[in-house]
């Protein structure tokens, strides 16, 4: 790993310092299959609210000198959008003793290089530390099989996060509305839960 990465670490408020770079970063990373999002700086800076006006947010950051190349989001359920909370309160879950992790964004160039499963381990260490949580959670999206803009080398990520012990709960699932980047206007999508137990 080159040495000029160096790792910043941030909650609640602090994480507006870098909001820009967070944004640029999101929009880059997510405008690949599978999520393929059509992102707005206007709706990034507005998403990257939730987890500023919550002190027990944590977002950690992987700059190559002065860039952002990585982030990983993570932020108590109960901090979370309705659309986020909702399955779980209908399942009966104790949201409040769920983390929800929200994102682990990476440049292409810094992937294979262990820093997903430094994402997963720093999440998941934050999340430890408070004592009173334990569920791990975050969803994915689901696209159709043979989906006309899936890259023909594409390799989803269910093998690596099955190797961290999360499991996939089909009961689980949320919508969230986004533009894809051949689309024209935003439509709904459908994301499935993955659980751990910390």
């Amino acid at each position: 790993m080159p040495e000029q990465l160096r790792f910043v670490k941030k909650q609640g408020k602090e994480i507006l310092s870098f909001a820009s770079d967070f944004a640029a970063l999101r929009i880059a990373v997510f405008r690949d299959f599978p999520y393929l999002y059509e992102g707005t700086l206007d709706y990034e800076l507005e998403y990257i609210q939730t987890y500023a006006s919550c002190a027990d947010a944590f977002v950690f950051t992987v700059y190559d000198g002065d860039q952002m190349v990585g982030a990983t989001t993570c932020v108590p359920l109960r901090h979370e959008t309705q659309n986020v909370q909702q399955p779980f309160l209908e399942k009966n879950y104790d949201i409040y003793s769920i983390f929800y992790f929200g994102e682990s964004v990476l440049l292409k160039p810094y992937r294979g290089r262990g820093l997903g499963h430094r994402f997963f381990d720093e999440r998941e260490a934050y999340a430890r530390s408070f004592g009173t949580y334990s569920i791990a959670a975050f969803c994915s999206v689901n696209r159709v099989e043979q989906h006309p803009l899936q890259p023909v080398d594409y390799i989803p990520n269910d093998h690596f996060w099955e190797k961290r012990k999360y499991i996939k709960h089909p009961e689980l699932t949320c919508a969230m509305s986004w533009q894809d980047i051949d689309e024209k206007q935003e439509s709904l999508k459908t994301l499935t839960f993955w659980l751990n137990h910390l």
